[in-house]
């Protein structure tokens, strides 16, 4: 469905003051536009800038304000090309196959492989998209440089990725090192055991080469991102590619001795990227992205420290689905082998969703009395836009978990909208918000309305503001660690014990 949104705002509170009394916005792009007026009502396209440079560091500020500057220059250019190649099919084209180059994509994706016993090409995927996410992360974060300027840039999107900071784009860095990633098989496959025909193989590379293009040029068609972004992007996901394909062997080799030192590091190693996550001016999503990434990595080194440690791998994971052994298999043989494997999923699938609603319900009630209660002999730490316990007595049930959707979450990250933003400096909104009236566009095509009409046809917007609360950073690393646990070792050995095995052969 294509809906078009406004960005009417309700300005709340500007500034809140942190312990060093530093004035900290708590508002969003679309905010702080109202910041830029004088006395006479007259608007200064910079004064915004000023506030950064004031809150953020001043390395922080001077690189933040090179980019923006490029970034600003470039916003007409895109929306020059917008109006020349724009064509209703390509709308679709690039805006649906934007999905492929999610982190959500690739992890619904993920149990699977672990499922069917394909571990260290799981634990290799795991290792390059979570780490990709969390630089990526961290650098938006870091700068919080806004995307290209809407109007005059028209955006598509799909999902609520606009709600993040632009530098560098995510979509560019995980389709790139993905696809390095599997070009790495692929080229294996055909170089070293010879698996694969040439035919197959060349055309696997231009199947990946297509898509990596497909997404890259796909975020500056639809206005999502700018040159310097997708750039960057590219840079961070061939950077995270080189890295793991140099650091794998030593990676599997630490994880494959079972020593408590493998837990005993990356514990903590873990919980600190998430707490020196850089704290962004505005209220962006990008935390939440990086806090379910580190925390599947944990739950996945976990995991393999502990198989090796206990000798699971050996006793269960080595274990084959029935079947004949044979080359030949019967109608019979072939419906019931994919019969097991579908029950497989569906088992596996539900119990991941199981464990997330229990956890979290069982967390959300839980550690808020024991943050009370340790806020009550040491101060804790505290992350802007984030609520302390001490601050509130009950978390509300709809606060939930959102980098990896449930099936609660679908219809937020499934809603699609092609529109141009009011406000010039509109680039972080924040989240929770809602349009209240929206417009169905025939055949779902955005590509014969300008920016005034997208402006124009959803009318007011009304906006819930959503409070973030202390104990969700906990408890989304326990989640998330735990949803790896589950995929990597509990479902695996479940599988293996009641006879259905885990290797297909």
């Amino acid at each position: 469905m294509w809906t078009q949104s406004s960005n009417s705002t309700i300005l709340p509170p500007v500034n809140s003051f942190t312990d060093n009394k530093i004035p900290i916005p708590t508002t969003h792009h679309d905010q702080l536009e109202l910041l830029q007026q004088d006395k006479q009502g007259c608007s200064h396209p910079h004064s915004g800038q000023d506030l950064y440079d004031t809150v953020l560091p001043w390395w922080r500020a001077t690189v933040r304000a090179r980019i923006l500057s490029y970034v600003e220059r470039e916003s007409q250019t895109m929306a020059r090309m917008q109006e020349y190649v724009r064509r209703p099919w390509l709308d679709a084209y690039f805006l649906y196959s934007s999905t492929l180059g999610t982190q959500t994509f690739f992890m619904i994706g993920l149990p699977l492989l672990f499922f069917f016993g394909y571990d260290e090409v799981g634990r290799g995927l795991v290792f390059v998209l979570a780490s990709g996410v969390y630089l990526v992360s961290f650098v938006k974060d870091l700068f919080c440089v806004p995307r290209p300027l809407s109007p005059p840039v028209t955006r598509m999107k799909i999902g609520t990725h606009h709600l993040e900071y632009g530098f560098p784009s995510t979509h560019s860095t995980n389709s790139v090192s993905m696809a390095l990633f599997i070009f790495g098989y692929v080229r294996d496959a055909y170089v070293q055991s010879a698996t694969i025909s040439s035919s197959v193989y060349y055309a696997s590379c231009a199947i990946l080469v297509l898509y990596a293009v497909t997404i890259v040029v796909g975020r500056l068609y639809t206005g999502m991102h700018s040159s310097i972004d997708c750039a960057s992007g590219v840079f961070l996901g061939v950077f995270v590619w080189g890295s793991y394909a140099v650091l794998k062997e030593t990676i599997e080799n630490w994880l494959q001795s079972g020593q408590w030192i493998v837990p005993l590091t990356s514990i903590p190693v873990c919980l600190l990227l998430v707490h020196y996550h850089p704290q962004p001016v505005d209220d962006c999503p990008c935390f939440e992205d990086a806090i379910a990434f580190v925390s599947v990595i944990l739950g996945i080194v976990l995991c393999r420290w502990h198989v090796v440690y206990s000798g699971v791998d050996e006793r269960f994971l080595t274990s084959v689905m029935p079947g004949p052994q044979g080359t030949i298999w019967s109608w019979e043989d072939t419906t019931s082998w994919w019969a097991l494997a579908c029950a497989k999923v569906t088992v596996g699938i539900l119990a991941i969703f199981v464990w997330r609603l229990l956890a979290k319900s069982l967390l959300h009630l839980t550690l808020p009395p024991i943050f009370r209660l340790l806020a009550s002999c040491f101060e804790l730490p505290h992350r802007r836009f984030y609520t302390p316990a001490t601050d509130y007595q009950h978390m509300p049930v709809e606060s939930s978990l959102r980098p990896i959707p449930s099936v609660i979450d679908l219809p937020g990250v499934l809603a699609v909208s092609g529109v141009r933003e009011k406000s010039v400096t509109s680039e972080v909104k924040r989240r929770g918000t809602k349009s209240n009236n929206g417009t169905l566009l025939p055949n779902g095509d955005i590509s014969n309305l300008n920016g005034s009409e997208l402006e124009s046809s959803a009318g007011p917007s009304q906006h819930k503001e959503v409070r973030h609360y202390d104990a969700d950073v906990l408890t989304k690393v326990v989640v998330y660690a735990g949803i790896a646990i589950l995929a990597v070792e509990g479902l695996p050995v479940t599988f293996a014990l009641l006879g259905w095995g885990v290797k297909p052969r």
